[in-house]
């Protein structure tokens, strides 16, 4: 059997790959990961008990919307990397926007407070373990990308690892919104974008590993 005849016996029985697969397979792993961690959220930390009145503010939907934007951009650079050619991520600078943004409220917020509440708004109560919760949150929708990848073709395992882990993390820390009670722009520039880098790195770290095939 020539070269020819091999590839023609090895193709003959491919079936066309439904557009959006990729896009849908991820989605899958996503939506699993995410659902795990809001069960591990509500059994452990709990939702705070002024959620509703909180979602009535505005500094609930500040935090929202900088997690989101985060987790779109990211989840954006995760479908373009999962392919055996990956397509350009040059557009990942994206992200600074909703990171720029929310440093602008911060600074309004610091300008308009006396110098004195600064640090306590910056701090807040819990900046020693919001990095790690967002972190413990983001595992679990890691490892649902990860499976969406067993399915997947990635090429640059440590760049998809890094934006899978940058997704994951931006979802935990949009899931951790529904417990925590801080309210600083600064607060939330600070610490949960230092949790979502976290993911980021364990991504990095572990995807040339778990995502080759």
């Amino acid at each position: 059997m020539n070269a020819d005849e091999l590839i023609a016996s090895l193709s003959s029985d491919l079936r066309p790959v439904p557009r959006g697969a990729v896009g849908w397979r991820l989605a899958v792993g996503l939506a699993c990961g995410a659902v795990a961690a809001l069960l591990l959220l509500s059994m452990t930390l709990g939702f705070r008990p002024d959620l509703f009145v909180a979602m009535q503010g505005p500094t609930f939907w500040m935090k929202w919307g900088y997690t989101v934007s985060l987790a779109a951009a990211a989840v954006y650079a995760t479908v373009r990397l999962a392919r055996p050619e990956p397509l350009s991520i040059s557009r990942l600078w994206l992200l600074a926007i909703p990171v720029c943004g929310l440093a602008v409220v911060g600074l309004i917020d610091l300008i308009g407070a006396p110098k004195s509440q600064w640090l306590a708004m910056w701090l807040g109560n819990t900046w020693m373990i919001c990095p790690w919760l967002v972190l413990a949150l983001a595992m679990p929708i890691f490892v649902g990308l990860l499976w969406s990848f067993r399915r997947l073709a990635p090429t640059r395992l440590r760049a998809a690892g890094a934006v899978s882990g940058l997704a994951a993390g931006a979802f935990a820390a949009t899931i951790y919104c529904l417990h925590c009670p801080e309210v600083s722009a600064i607060f939330v520039l600070t610490w949960y974008t230092l949790g979502i880098l976290l993911a980021a790195g364990v991504g990095a770290l572990v995807g040339p590993r778990l995502m080759r095939w």
